[in-house]
């Protein structure tokens, strides 16, 4: 052991490792609203390939108005983890869109790939905002077509 309490052959390797990865902060002036939309909210990308961050990984906040909701979508091959920030939400999916899902403030959310969803603001008053990291490092959105559960 070391004295940082590590095994020292770890210790060791999270030596190397950080003389090569560098952290990076991206404050929210920074934040890219020029990342893939759905009509009824705003996506800003934080951390992305596009700020020059090496990443395996996509991470930004969603905002969806008061009484808005969003088109249905999916993300393709990426899986999605949500942080609900403020705000409360009904998230659809599944067949027609039957399924929902209520989250608030502290939830965590996950979104398989290729699962078509919608998020709707149940507030007439306050919007919603997410963080959210998604498992590629370039966006995916696709938007599907407002009649796709019929």
């Amino acid at each position: 052991m070391n004295p940082s309490g590590m095994p020292l052959h770890l210790a060791m390797e999270a030596t190397t490792l950080a003389e090569f990865l560098p952290l990076t902060v991206v404050h929210p002036d920074a934040f890219d609203p020029g990342t893939a939309q759905t009509p009824g909210s705003q996506r800003f990308a934080a951390i992305s390939r596009g700020h020059g961050i090496t990443t395996n990984l996509w991470g930004g906040t969603f905002l969806v108005e008061a009484g808005a909701r969003t088109g249905i979508h999916h993300h393709g091959t990426q899986e999605t983890i949500v942080y609900v920030l403020e705000g409360e939400a009904l998230v659809r999916w599944g067949e027609h869109g039957a399924s929902e899902v209520r989250v608030r403030a502290g939830d965590f959310l996950h979104v398989p790939a290729f699962t078509p969803h919608m998020e709707i603001n149940l507030s007439e008053e306050k919007p919603f905002r997410w963080i959210v990291v998604r498992s590629t490092p370039e966006p995916i959105v696709v938007n599907l077509p407002d009649d796709y559960w019929g």
